[in-house]
Order: C-alpha cells, then sequence, then structure tokens
C-alpha cells in the first residue's frame, strides 16, 4: 500500500500503457459520480469520438470556459477511451474535478454514443466521417449543441442528413460548429474581407493544394475482426474515411467555395494509386487532381497528394482581375496587385490558434444564451465538394453538383457489433475493391 502511495500520477500512466490499461485505469475512476446534474453556469461536454482530435477538442473546450466539465465519453473501443483519458488527466493535473467521468460515464461500443449524447448540454462528435450524420441526428434530436469535426459524411446520402438536422437546429435554436478552422483563423477572416472589398478585383481563377507524404498506418491483428481492421485502420477505406480529398482536402476546396462565395457546378479529374498500391492502404488514391468550375466560370484546380519524397505544399492561391492572394494554415495571407506589388501581408501578430478560436466562440455563445453559430451548411458543402471531387477522379466522368445531389450513394450500413459484416470485403489475395476511372460509375 505505500509503494502505492508513492506513485504519481506519470507513474500511473506509464504503468498503465504497459499492464491492462482498462482495468486499472478504471478502477481508479469512482463507481458513481458525486453529481450528474448540472450546478449552476456549469456547461457539461460529451465526448463521442475518443481518439487524437477528440482528445485535443474537450482540451479546448474545457480551456474555453472554465464551467466546461467533461461529463461522459463514448466510443468503438475500450482502449481509445482509455487514452484519451489518460492523456486529459496529464494535461489538466490539478484540475481533475473537470474530468467529470467515472465507470459509469465511460461508454464503449457502436450504440455507446446516445448514453453520453444524453447527460451532456454540448456534443463534441470527432469519430471517423462515416458516423457523423447519425450521431449529430441524434444530438440535435436530443436538443444538444453540437461542435463536429470535418468531413460531415462520406456519402451523399449523409449529405442529405445532417443538412436535414442542421434545419432542425436551426428551429431550436442550437448553436453548431464544424471543424473547418480557417474560418475561425484571423488570417483568413482578414484576407476574405480585403476579398470582398474588391482589393483582388473579381476571382478568376485559384490552386488549391495539400500535398503530403500520408498520415499513419496500421497493422492488421491476428484477433480483430475484417469490421474492426477496418475501424482501426479508418483512414483507408471510403465508407469510414471518404478518401484523403475528403477528409483532409476538404480545408483548402473549404477555402475556395468561400473566398468564391459558391458551390462548384461541375468537377471532372484524374487519380490513382502510384506509390500506395498495396492491400494494407485498403481502397483510396495516393493523389486526385480535380477541376472545379464554378457559376461564374471561375476554374479552382485542386490537388492532393500522399506520396513521400515529393514536394509538400497545403496551402490556397486565387487570381483575381486586380490581383492575386495567397493564404495557408501557419497564418500567412498575402494580397499582390497585378504588378506584382505586395499591397497587404498578415503578420499574425496576436492570433488565437483557430482550433482554440472556434471553441471560444461556441462556448461563449452557449453561455451568453444566444443561438448564432450554425456551421452545417458550410461544413456540408465543404463536404459535398470534395465528394464530387472524388467521384470525379474515381470515374474520369464530368460530376455536376445537381447530378451528385441526386445520386441513390450510401457507403454506411447499419451497425452494431465488430462481428457484423463490414461494407466492403478483401478477395482472396486481400485485396479490397479499387476504383478504376472508365469502369466506376455513379447513377
Amino acid at each position: 500500500m505505500e509503494k502505492i502511495k508513492q506513485l504519481n500520477r506519470r507513474g500511473f500512466i506509464e504503468k498503465s500503457a504497459k499492464i491492462s490499461a482498462a482495468g486499472l485505469l478504471l478502477s481508479r475512476l469512482p463507481a458513481n459520480s458525486k453529481r450528474l446534474v448540472s450546478v449552476e453556469g456549469e456547461v457539461k461536454v460529451a465526448l463521442v469520438g475518443c481518439g487524437g482530435r477528440g482528445t485535443g477538442a474537450v482540451a479546448q473546450a474545457l480551456n474555453a470556459d472554465p464551467d466546461v466539465r467533461l461529463v461522459a465519453m463514448a466510443d468503438a473501443f475500450m482502449d481509445r477511451a482509455e487514452e484519451c483519458l489518460n492523456n486529459l488527466l496529464q494535461k489538466f493535473e490539478g484540475s481533475e474535478d473537470r474530468l467529470n467521468v467515472n465507470r459509469d460515464t465511460i461508454f464503449i461500443g457502436f450504440d455507446s454514443y446516445k448514453e453520453a449524447i444524453d447527460m451532456a448540454d454540448v456534443v463534441i462528435l470527432t469519430t471517423p466521417p462515416a458516423f457523423r450524420p447519425l450521431h449529430f441526428e441524434y444530438a440535435i434530436r436530443k436538443n444538444k449543441h453540437v461542435f463536429m469535426e470535418k468531413p460531415v459524411a462520406t456519402d451523399v446520402a449523409g449529405i442529405h442528413s445532417v443538412i436535414k438536422s442542421g434545419k432542425r437546429a436551426e428551429r431550436k435554436k442550437l448553436n453548431v460548429v464544424v471543424g473547418l478552422q480557417r474560418h475561425y483563423q484571423r488570417s483568413y477572416q482578414s484576407v476574405k474581407n480585403k476579398i470582398d472589398r474588391g482589393k483582388i478585383g473579381d476571382i478568376v481563377s485559384g490552386q488549391v493544394y495539400w500535398n503530403s507524404g500520408g498520415v499513419w498506418l496500421k497493422e492488421r491483428q491476428p484477433e480483430q475482426t475484417e469490421l474492426e481492421y477496418q475501424m482501426r485502420n479508418w483512414y483507408y477505406f471510403n465508407w469510414l474515411c471518404g478518401d484523403h480529398i475528403v477528409e483532409q482536402h476538404i480545408h483548402n476546396i473549404d477555402v475556395a467555395n468561400w473566398f468564391i462565395g459558391s458551390v462548384p457546378v461541375s468537377a471532372q479529374g484524374m487519380g490513382g494509386r502510384e506509390v500506395r498500391a498495396g492491400n494494407e492502404y485498403g481502397q483510396i488514391y495516393d493523389h486526385h487532381f480535380v477541376e472545379f468550375t464554378y457559376p461564374d466560370g471561375q476554374v479552382i484546380a485542386s490537388q492532393c497528394r500522399h506520396q513521400p519524397g515529393c514536394m509538400n505544399r497545403v496551402e490556397e492561391v486565387f487570381q483575381g482581375t486586380r490581383g492575386s492572394v495567397t493564404t495557408n494554415s501557419t497564418n500567412y495571407g498575402l494580397i499582390k496587385n497585378k504588378r506584382g506589388k505586395t499591397v497587404y501581408e498578415h503578420d499574425g501578430e496576436g492570433d488565437i490558434n483557430p482550433y482554440q478560436q472556434e471553441h471560444n466562440e461556441l462556448f461563449a455563445t452557449i453561455k451568453a444564451g444566444e443561438h448564432k453559430l450554425n456551421d452545417t451548411n458550410q461544413g456540408a458543402e465543404a463536404t459535398m465538394t470534395a465528394i464530387m471531387g472524388r467521384m470525379a477522379t474515381y470515374s474520369g466522368q464530368v460530376i455536376t453538383w445537381d447530378a451528385a445531389m441526386a445520386i441513390d450513394h450510401s457507403l454506411v450500413p447499419e451497425l452494431h457489433s465488430f462481428t457484423d459484416t463490414a461494407p466492403v470485403l478483401p478477395d482472396k489475395n486481400g485485396n479490397y475493391p479499387i476504383p478504376i476511372p472508365g469502369v466506376t460509375t455513379y447513377r
């Protein structure tokens, strides 16, 4: 017992990573919460999706207002929930009372989101994108304010569901923030303001980029069912992720929609798997190039690539009738006139991390009893634009906005257990079905 008393928090976390982390951590938590109802001024938060982004979003919510409390967590995997809680305990050491969770308020399984959402005032939705429409619909039905990460869906059916839930949120006067944080970033806001005031004239063309070496990969484990493997390795399956043009490049595509003030009328492009061709990479492409055509004739060239050793570039460039603009996520904003002279440069001094700012504004609005935030349409339009781009690269055809929105396109089945059949299955050689331009079609 004396040794246990001497075990500090860091030592505990190091041990819990090595031995039966779930049992050890949860045994430390009280079986019952001291209180499960709000005290005056308290804002109760539930986290649905306990990965890295969920952990970060909870930390930002807690930092946004001292009255925010995490009261419930939900995930399909116990180890993910536990890792999240471990990280939060470290980050908020000395303020653990703000992590007001216990063994009875950490919910595990496909339907666990309902129990967590029921307990909260505000819900953070950070599961893989496939589940966003389902979780968002339930949260709004239960009258909760929402922060949800992008993208908001992986298929057209999901887009329609999210738009419908967003309209319901508006009627109920619920606040919704979508994690397209460039809208909350001072450099982008400043540049957009100058575009609206005619600083570069009318936008006529642009280029948006997310070219990088790629992201994480998780190996298959012998004990996993096919569905568990896909959910652990969710980035590489279209029904879960939407491909990296949707999951990641959506940020840059969203900026094009925002700065132009419209969604594209059509898309055409190309893509494929040149470097990431093994079956461990599931179904997705390692590069996409799309031309999006907007209502007034503007053409935006969109490229995203996951290929190590190549040029990395993550930014947006637009050409107008009077000048040009360049923006990126490092608080950089540059405007030049037609002669190439710099007429505006954002210095970034005093800028707030946009991931934090979106939570600051959400919780300030909630605490004030106001309803002025609803990013649902913006999130749905950005997601649908990226999905339309994916349809163009997968099929090799011109895809129009109206036709895409009318397609009966649903990738996500109803799931209740890891023994359920995964929506895509490998062949006898372990290879998954890959979209083939000229063969893949959308009806």
